[in-house]
């Protein structure tokens, strides 16, 4: 009797977790293992709990792998999938808007760690290349950009497995520059592109602003856009593009697995894919081929840029068109006539320095120091708050230094923005991850700065609290 309360007991945790959307359709749920020494049981209550939820269909084995949500049998998240005009405007423009200040924990941008010997030693080469000017007539950097710079852009690709030739690349004003550039050579206004949800609240404005209509396609925390969703969404709307980021997914932090990307290539057909790559220098483990690597029929555009990696001051990025960058050339110039002269000149210095890769070492090893620590600080705190334990779901990701944490569906992750700025504690609500408000519940986190952990705690601490007094 005592056995069969036990794994009912275990059953009903994992329920209730799959009912408040702690975990996503497709999601890995935590092992055996991990689970009886959470809840104090023995392995076999908690295969029996996965058994009976396996066999009412709640939840699916994978073989060596562990158990995962099974989707809505209705297929719910999928046929709710439709393209919609985007408004997030107002509430973006309100957060953005808040005064650069001193938080306690600023955790809120997605702005890398600059406290690092090599970009001190790139504002050296800036310093350097500002002084040079009055030498120099004044004159266009007109597109691609800087032969220098193009030529050390062209060789990272090259060594990211992505054979493209210095005619092959532009320099643009960042990576949402190019990302814009490349859906003005695929569509018009009015047209329909697909992106994963949650997405990124930059590229859901630039959608925005190109009148172009979206349909967000679900995204597992873990392995990236669902790929039976995407096929749907295709048999159903007249998509012209697709817009996704393979390497750690801003805001969860995913990570395509190399069969789900060799996969999606083949399911889509001959569709034009947007590959954002800024987070791709910045993984953990070893790197997956890029799509565009994998892409045998050039209709990948790739894109990529130093913000996330040195600093997003520098506005440098990069695009990678194939078959399209005649197009994309022709905007470019008749928009661009000039770029950034200097900063342009100054950066193909430092990266022909040879200082960018051992930068690149350093950051990876320090944001997977900051995820793991930033993970027990969190997780402290809220287990902490009885009413929180078992309540909330944190991701791991294999990269990058953004994090996303979801709570119980009722709670207004704005409202608890809010109330937090006048306590210094900065993130990002789900609220602007998405037009269908299916991520209010849910926060973006940054550990790129947690660089003082006697201030964080206390904050994450707070945050515990005010989320478990919104519980009650």
């Amino acid at each position: 009797m005592v056995k069969i309360c036990k794994y009912k007991q275990v059953e009903a945790y994992l329920r209730h977790a799959i009912e408040q959307r702690l975990f996503n359709s497709h999601e890995k749920l935590p092992s055996i293992r991990e689970l009886a020494l959470a809840l104090s049981v023995s392995k076999n209550t908690v295969i029996r709990a996965y058994q009976v939820l396996e066999d009412q269909g709640s939840v699916y084995a994978q073989p060596r792998s562990g158990y995962c949500v099974s989707p809505p049998p209705s297929s719910l998240e999928i046929s709710e999938q439709t393209p919609r005009q985007v408004d997030l405007l107002s509430m973006s423009k309100d957060i953005l808007a808040n005064p650069i200040k001193h938080y306690e924990m600023s955790a809120g941008s997605a702005h890398p760690n600059i406290d690092s010997s090599a970009i001190r030693s790139l504002y050296a080469h800036i310093g350097r290349h500002s002084r040079k000017q009055t030498h120099i007539p004044s004159h266009y950097q007109l597109p691609p950009g800087n032969n220098q710079l193009v030529k050390q852009l062209a060789k990272l690709s090259q060594e990211s497995g992505i054979f493209a030739q210095s005619r092959d690349i532009a320099i643009t004003h960042g990576a949402q520059q190019a990302i814009s550039l490349a859906f003005r050579a695929l569509t018009q206004v009015g047209d329909i592109v697909a992106v994963e949800s949650p997405c990124y609240f930059g590229t859901l404005l630039l959608i925005e602003s190109l009148g172009l209509r979206v349909v967000e396609i679900p995204s597992h925390t873990i392995t990236g856009i669902d790929l039976d969703a995407l096929v749907d969404a295709l048999q159903r709307w007249p998509i012209k593009a697709l817009l996704l980021t393979p390497n750690f997914t801003n805001p969860t932090g995913a990570l395509m697995p190399l069969l789900h990307r060799k996969m999606l290539l083949e399911k889509t057909s001959s569709l034009p894919i947007i590959e954002d790559d800024v987070f791709g220098y910045l993984g953990f483990n070893d790197p997956i081929p890029s799509l565009k690597s994998l892409d045998n029929h050039d209709r990948v555009i790739y894109i990529n840029s130093l913000s996330k990696t040195l600093d997003s001051r520098l506005r440098i990025g990069w695009i990678i068109a194939g078959q399209y960058m005649e197009k994309i050339d022709k905007i470019l110039l008749s928009e661009n006539m000039g770029s950034l002269n200097l900063i342009q000149s100054a950066v193909a210095e430092f990266l022909s320095s040879g200082q960018y890769k051992t930068h690149l070492a350093k950051m990876r090893r320090l944001y997977q120091y900051r995820q793991q620590t930033f993970t027990t600080m969190l997780n402290q705190a809220f287990n902490g708050q009885q009413g929180l334990q078992g309540q909330y779901h944190l991701c791991h990701p294999e990269g990058s230094f953004l994090n996303w944490l979801t709570l119980p569906s009722h709670i207004d992750t704005y409202e608890l923005y809010q109330q937090c700025l006048p306590k210094k504690i900065s993130f990002l609500p789900g609220h602007l991850f998405a037009t269908q408000h299916q991520f209010t519940h849910c926060i973006r986190f940054s550990v790129a700065n947690l660089n003082d952990e006697k201030k964080w705690q206390p904050s994450l601490n707070l945050l515990a609290q005010m989320i478990t007094a919104q519980l009650k």
